[in-house]
This record gives C-alpha cells, sequence and structure tokens, in this order.
C-alpha cells in the first residue's frame, strides 16, 4: 500500500513503493523513490524491516543506487532485523544491560578500603579493583536474568524483555564474569580471594532470592561493605597475610591477628558508613517501577544525614597514626601463652615497670573524672576542610534528588533519587578516603565524576 513518510533531515517526502510493509512500516520487497530523483531497482529489506537499534536494513540486501537511478539490486523476503531474530545483542544493549555508568563507583570501594587501614594502593589493589569490577558486571547481568519476567512487565525496554540479549547470553556472561572475578582476586592474595568469595556469594544470593525478600537491601550493604574490606586485605603486606585461625604467633610466642585481619579491623568503620548508604539507597530503588509514599525517600534523607554525622565524627586517621597504633596494640591486646606471662612476670621483677603503670608498649590511658575525658585520652579531631567539603558535596548529590521525591514519589522522581544516590558514592568513597589522611587519592577519585555523570547521560545507572 502507498503511503508517504516525512524525511527529518532533508525536510524532503518519501513515496514508498507498491511492495508489502515491513514490521515497520517500511517498504518490502518494492524499490523505494525519493523525490530528489533516486530510484532503486531492487528491493530495500526483507520481512524483518528496519532494526529496532539502528534503524538500518536487515539481512535482505539492498539495491545498488546511485546518482542516475540506474542502480541494480535483487531484493530478498527473508531478511531479518539484528535487533530481534538471534538476540545477541548490539554494544548498546550490553552496556544497558552491564548498566557500565554505575561502575565508576566501584574503584572508590577499594580505593577507600586501602587507605583506612593505612596502606598505599599498589599492584595488589588493581588486581582487587579488576575482580570487583568483574564481579559487579556479573551482578547486574544476573539481576537482569533473574528478572526478565517482571521487567517485560514493569521495563519492557530492558534488553532482555525487547529481545535484543537472550536470557541465556545473560547467564552465561554472568557465570563468566563471576569466574574471571575470583581469578583476579587470587592473584592478589589468598585473603581477597576469601573476601571475593564471600563477595560472590552475597551478590549470587541476592539476585537469586534475597532480592525480593525483606533482607534485599541488608544483603546490597553488604556486598558494598565486603567491597571495601576486599580493598583492605588486599592491599595489606603480602609477607604477613596467610590466613591463620584464629590467631597467628611470632618468634616472642605473642599472638597477633595477621596482618588482613589488622586492615580489615581497621577499615570496617568506613566500610559500615558505605554499607548504610546502600542500604538506603537498596530500599528506594525498591519502588522505582511502581511509585512509594513520600515516607521512603524521607527515610532516605535521615540516612543521608546519619553518614554525614557519623563520617565528622568519626576519627580520621593517617597511615603513619595507623602504624604506630597497630605496633603499640600489638602487645597489649595480644594473648600471651603462660611461657610469655612468665617471662614478663620476670621482666617486672628485674626492674621493669610496674603492675600499677603502664605496660611497655602499651599507651597510658586513664579514667575519666566526673564524666569528662582526662587530658590523657585524645579527642576525636574535627575533619579536615577537605573532609568536610567532600561531605558536603555528598549531601548535596544524595539529597537533591531525594528530596524531589518526596515532593512528587513517582516512579520517575524515585528512579532520579537511586541515581543520585549511586552518583553520591564517588564523594561518599572521596570523603572516606580523605578522613583517612589520603587527600591525594580523593582527589583522583574526584576526577571520575565528571566522566560519570557523562556516560549516565546515555546510559541509565538504574
Amino acid at each position: 500500500m502507498a503511503g508517504s513518510v516525512g524525511d527529518p533531515a532533508t525536510g524532503r517526502v518519501r513515496t514508498g513503493g507498491a511492495g508489502p510493509t515491513g514490521a515497520d512500516g517500511r517498504t518490502g520487497a518494492g524499490g523505494a523513490a525519493e523525490s530528489g530523483g533516486r530510484t532503486g531497482a531492487g528491493g530495500a529489506s526483507g520481512s524483518g524491516g528496519a532494526t529496532r537499534d539502528t534503524g538500518d536494513t536487515g539481512a535482505g540486501a539492498d539495491g545498488n543506487r546511485n546518482d542516475k537511478g540506474k542502480g541494480k539490486g535483487k531484493g530478498h523476503g527473508n531478511g531479518r532485523g539484528r535487533g530481534h531474530g538471534n538476540g545477541s545483542g548490539t554494544g548498546r544493549a550490553w552496556a544497558e544491560l552491564l548498566r557500565v555508568s554505575a561502575l565508576f563507583s566501584v574503584p572508590g570501594d577499594l580505593l577507600a578500603g586501602a587507605t583506612a587501614a593505612g596502606h598505599r594502593p599498589n599492584h595488589r589493589t588493581v588486581l582487587a579493583t579488576c575482580a570487583s569490577l568483574c564481579l559487579y558486571e556479573a551482578g547486574m547481568a544476573l539481576n537482569d536474568w533473574a528478572d526478565r519476567d517482571i521487567d517485560a512487565v514493569e521495563r519492557p525496554d530492558r534488553p532482555i524483555p525487547s529481545g535484543r540479549i537472550a536470557p541465556a547470553a545473560a547467564l552465561t556472561a554472568a557465570g563468566g564474569l563471576t569466574v574471571a572475578g575470583l581469578a583476579l582476586a587470587a592473584a592478589a592474595s589468598r585473603p581477597a580471594l576469601l573476601t571475593a568469595t564471600a563477595l560472590a556469594a552475597t551478590v549470587w544470593a541476592y539476585d537469586l532470592h534475597l532480592k525480593n525478600t525483606p533482607m534485599g537491601p541488608a544483603a546490597m550493604a553488604c556486598a558494598r561493605t565486603l567491597d571495601l574490606l576486599q580493598g583492605a586485605v588486599a592491599t595489606a603486606p603480602p609477607g604477613t597475610t596467610r590466613p591463620r585461625w584464629p590467631l597467628v604467633a611470632d618468634g616472642a610466642d605473642t599472638l597477633h591477628p595477621s596482618a588482613a585481619a589488622r586492615s580489615a579491623r581497621a577499615a570496617l568503620p568506613s566500610a559500615l558508613l558505605l554499607g548504610a548508604h546502600t542500604l538506603a539507597v537498596t530500599t528506594v530503588s525498591r519502588r522505582e517501577a511502581q511509585g512509594s509514599s513520600s515516607a521512603l525517600p524521607l527515610a532516605g534523607l535521615a540516612a543521608v544525614a546519619a553518614v554525614v554525622g557519623a563520617a565528622r565524627v568519626g576519627r580520621g586517621r593517617s597511615r603513619s597514626r595507623i602504624r604506630s597504633e597497630s605496633r603499640g596494640r600489638s602487645e597489649s591486646r595480644s594473648r600471651l601463652r603462660p611461657s610469655a606471662y612468665r617471662s614478663a612476670a620476670g621482666h617486672l621483677s628485674a626492674g621493669s615497670p610496674s603492675a600499677g603503670s603502664p605496660s611497655a608498649g602499651r599507651p597510658p590511658v586513664s579514667r575519666s573524672v566526673a564524666g569528662r575525658p582526662s587530658a590523657d585520652i585524645p579527642a576525636a579531631p574535627a575533619p579536615s576542610p577537605v573532609t568536610s567539603a567532600l561531605l558536603a558535596g555528598y549531601a548535596a548529590t544524595a539529597a537533591r534528588p531525594l528530596l524531589h521525591a518526596v515532593l512528587n514519589p513517582s516512579p520517575y522522581f524515585l528512579q532520579r533519587a537511586v541515581g543520585g544516590g549511586i552518583r553520591a558514592m564517588l564523594p561518599l568513597q572521596a570523603a572516606l578516603t580523605a578522613r583517612a589522611g589520603a587527600p591525594r587519592t580523593a582527589a583522583a577519585l574526584l576526577a571520575l565524576i565528571p566522566a560519570a555523570r557523562r556516560l549516565s547521560r546515555k546510559v541509565s545507572p538504574t
């Protein structure tokens, strides 16, 4: 049937040929002619019509046209559109499936963990970061595979329900990325492999079962917490990272935790703050497709305020301070064998500090007087101006879309609130890094924000 379609590029009118129309309304075997004088002797596309992704023709051959209208070609009626037939997908479809714009939030986890533990990032940090990136993308692919039936109703434009990526391809990608992530973690260190295994188990449990239960947000928060701890244990010195349960004995019969365990313990406060933020974002995301009441984004705002307050009150420590504290605690917090107790008693009888005075290597601790801390107990320092500025940037990035969602808790504004929460992870990671005494690493994380914003405009992180 004949018809006319306006050309948005030139304003000219195209007159369709007499052939049957394809799935997208364009002509099938009949030739197409423009008012500019070009004619095609062969058919345009086959029955598949134009593809969904690019708008180009399917497998049917186009006529070889030239300016004089003498081109020759043969059209075939059995062509298939690339976006619907084989389900292999295109680059953009895979970018949407894996939500590549959210990848920028992953490296900051490991850098914040390494600096919070008092270590400089090294090649093991890079390996652990690559492992976390693979596990993160595995979770994204597995998430869409598990939600393919729900997305067919609520979000039919997603790559799997729209037919651009086959479900089997998404599941295969999730499995392959998980194996690659564990292999990279094993190359970093054995404690990193243990943490990565726990992280991978959490991701798969969340996507396959926990996501639609009340434990879903907590599982996602646990995954982010483990990701930050991954940076701490992977960056720890390799000579003392062999995991021995529960403690490791040195040559003086003194038992102390391994370097990986000490690093994880030092990074735990920062990991819990990031986990609290993730808990709030995930809780809001559970209603991003249906909408909610204003109470949900209000709770998210309260969580953001709590994270900022805890980060400001928490004691930031530099690398040198963490090292000195770990040396001072090695004896005071150790479990001594009976022989070590006898050795310590002999030192005391030979003129060592008396039992009433602090032990050697143990920092002096005095009790508070009248409910006030004594002068021997240092007060928690105020956050540096850099940390305060980064926390303010985090609060603004996360709170502004949440405030809009409070005023209008529709799916559109809730999705924007979730996207803002994902983008707010970068300034939060930078603030935690600066609080640990690594402003240069924090500046490197801030440099990722413009690229993350540009990419999020093309590929949604939600």
